[in-house]
């Protein structure tokens, strides 16, 4: 597989400008008066257009990706993300710093459920469900034998919302694995935040499991 990142993004999967959830927008509009600096809007999906892994976060954090305007650069959730996508072969250096660092992912790409910077790290339902379209549309686009890895119990129920699948018959628990009609398989695993991590709620050994179990599928599809 080669490396591609930055490219051109179908209109579908993100729109820079989408002001859909007003109450996102209003705060996007006071963090960029606060950080001028700062990205402030709305985050693409970062790495390849033909991806095999599609990894599913909430949304992008304060001072994280929605000041680099990349997913999971410049917060502590992504330490652990990129360097293991790094080590099992998904990126081509194991630090994300900043947008124009030269990282690029490899058969593997980051979204978000929710591509705007919610208070309080905290989307509504109906804002998840506003940003569902752009999720949705970037699952049709996977081979049936692609993975995608969910991060978080929100970024799960997320994916199956937008497959049209009810929460019920394909129940989170890290670790977990989950065949999906039609589509790609699903991958369970507790979010890389740094409560989490921290907490060792989520350790270095289980998160390596998980995305080495992604790398296996991948691999035999």
């Amino acid at each position: 597989m080669m490396p591609h990142s930055d490219l051109p993004l179908p209109a579908a999967w993100f729109d820079l400008g989408c002001r859909r959830c007003p109450r996102l927008a209003r705060f996007l509009d006071e963090v960029r008066g606060r950080h001028p600096a700062y990205h402030a809007a709305p985050v693409p999906p970062f790495g390849a257009r033909e991806a095999r892994l599609l990894v599913v976060g909430l949304a992008p954090g304060l001072h994280g990706a929605n000041a680099t305007g990349r997913p999971f650069t410049g917060d502590h959730a992504g330490i652990l993300l990129y360097e293991t996508l790094y080590d099992y072969g998904f990126g081509s250096q194991p630090i994300s710093r900043a947008r124009d660092d030269g990282l690029q992912m490899i058969g593997c790409r980051i979204t978000n459920a929710v591509k705007c910077l919610p208070p309080e790290n905290k989307p509504t339902g109906a804002e998840t469900r506003q940003c569902n379209s752009y999720l949705r549309a970037e699952l049709a686009d996977l081979d049936a034998g692609a993975v995608v890895l969910a991060l978080g119990r929100l970024a799960h129920g997320a994916v199956l919302t937008a497959l049209g699948l009810k929460q019920k018959d394909y129940p989170f628990a890290h670790g977990a694995g989950h065949v999906l009609p039609g589509g790609p398989r699903l991958l369970d695993s507790y979010h890389c935040s740094r409560y989490n991590t921290q907490t060792r709620r989520l350790t270095t050994e289980m998160f390596r499991a998980v995305v080495g179990q992604a790398r296996d599928w991948v691999a035999a599809a």
